[in-house]
């Protein structure tokens, strides 16, 4: 039976599983994954932990800036020139937008203001940032912690070694779709459609 003392230091590996998730992002998340693979933590555990963790974070920011954002905005010109593609994404795709937050490194927070801009409804966003989280953390901790190294132990990079170089994969990728995502979201025509739908959002109201 655990102790207060063991029972704090069992939990301490998950909770900070959890905080980072909050305040970062993949990194700790797929560290946590590999020590999955070695048996170190608990499969289960690093998921829950993650994923609470992850939304936690994003809607820390929806919430933060919900009702607010237009208004500190609108002082900044340029600022709200740069930010018109990503805005008009989310002002046409809301729903698709708030479930890619997960899945766009480097985004994350812009994705997460442009919905609180555009007033996305708060039940929404939570629900299907919920979504995200879960589908986010799931995905990483199977190609991460389980089946990654399995396949790659017929190589020789069973366990934690195959945690470890499925991991360095998952970064580089997320790392070449946050570039991509950045360049398509810069792309001229999004600037003046969002400048078109902004304008006439203003002469309605």
């Amino acid at each position: 039976m655990l102790t207060h003392s063991g029972a704090l230091a069992w939990l301490a590996p998950y909770f900070g599983v959890f905080i980072a998730a909050i305040v970062e992002g993949e990194i700790t998340y797929i560290a946590a994954a590999a020590l999955v693979a070695q048996g170190q933590l608990h499969a289960l555990g690093v998921l829950v932990s993650g994923a609470a963790g992850a939304a936690i974070g994003d809607q820390a920011f929806f919430y933060l800036f919900r009702g607010r954002l237009p208004r500190w905005i609108a002082r900044y010109p340029s600022l709200e020139r740069r930010t018109a593609p990503l805005v008009a994404r989310v002002r046409r795709h809301a729903s698709l937008m708030v479930l890619l937050i997960r899945f766009a490194p480097g985004l994350r927070v812009a994705i997460t203001s442009a919905c609180a801009w555009v007033d996305v409804p708060a039940l929404k966003f939570s629900i299907l940032n919920c979504i995200s989280a879960c589908l986010w953390a799931t995905a990483l901790l199977v190609v991460v912690g389980l089946y990654g190294p399995t396949f790659l132990e017929q190589y020789g990079l069973g366990g934690w070694k195959g945690a470890v170089v499925i991991g360095l994969v998952v970064l580089g990728i997320f790392r070449v779709l946050g570039l991509y995502e950045r360049r398509v979201l810069n792309r001229p025509n999004s600037e003046l459609e969002f400048t078109s739908a902004y304008r006439s959002q203003t002469k309605e109201t």
